[in-house]
């Protein structure tokens, strides 16, 4: 009788699953499919219908798959800073340090571009071969916009030097390279980093707290962010591992709601 029970449990449970997996699917509005419609309605329609589970599902570094819609996993992890890194054979381009050495954007942004050709040209292969792993995605965590003033700081050489005004110059330009010029879709989605006073010690990153005055944030460290998010309309920008003025600078609301929000006008992610 005990191993009945059982057996009638799980029956039970299986019987429920399969109902309520058949009635999700039996629901599902295919309008978010609809090319004719903008992305902001596409995205509600399939928003909305997303249960608690996959909507945290796609709030990782890696979103999984929505199989009942028909939507593969996705790594959001992918690098560019002089070419498309650790994703097999690419175009390698000097250092970001040593291509701000050349005061020259519009070199810049051709760079960019060649990048972000042979991102999508990557991009369609591994699409093909159903390979969603990292360093195969269209979201490219560049450019290094921090400004380098202490050598020892260690990632440099992933900015463009230490002067606020020419880091602004050719981070615009690397973001629309990335980016693209066309009115409806994105080539790849720029990401500059990090958001915001980043410039070392390394070693402490992810515990110290930045206290800088308010002249060198407006005047050193915001410019250049500010610049790109007004002037090139990145879809994303990352947060800064440390904390600033005591807040994390990825949950900082002065950071994201007043800076970047109302004064920013960012757009995407």
């Amino acid at each position: 009788m005990y191993v009945n029970r059982i057996f009638i449990c799980k029956a039970i449970l299986v019987f429920l699953l399969i109902s309520v997996s058949l009635s999700l699917n039996a629901q599902i509005n295919k309008e978010y499919l609809n090319n004719k419609l903008s992305f902001e309605e596409r995205v509600e329609i399939l928003v909305r219908q997303l249960t608690l589970d996959e909507k945290i599902s796609q709030m990782q570094d890696v979103s999984t798959a929505l199989s009942r819609f028909g939507i593969p996993s996705y790594n959001w992890w992918n690098e560019g800073l002089h070419g498309v890194a650790r994703a097999d054979v690419a175009t390698v381009f000097p250092q970001a340090i040593g291509m701000a050495a050349t005061f020259n954007d519009k070199l810049l942004l051709d760079v960019a571009t060649a990048i972000s050709d042979e991102f999508r040209a990557k991009y369609n292969h591994y699409q093909k071969l159903k390979d969603y792993g990292r360093y195969k995605g269209l979201t490219v965590w560049s450019p290094n916009i921090n400004i380098f003033r202490d050598p020892r700081w260690g990632r440099g050489q992933e900015t463009y030097g230490e002067d606020p005004w020419l880091t602004s110059r050719m981070g615009i330009a690397f973001i629309k390279g990335l980016q693209g010029n066309d009115p409806r879709y994105l080539k790849t989605v720029a990401t500059p980093k990090h958001f915001i006073v980043h410039s070392g010690p390394e070693s402490l990153r992810h515990v110290f707290d930045v206290n800088v005055s308010d002249i060198d944030f407006f005047e050193t460290y915001a410019p250049a962010f500010e610049a790109c998010v007004k002037e090139a309309a990145p879809f994303s920008i990352m947060g800064a591992y440390n904390r600033f003025r005591g807040e994390s600078c990825s949950a900082s609301d002065t950071l994201l709601n007043y800076c970047l929000e109302k004064n920013g006008a960012l757009r995407g992610m």
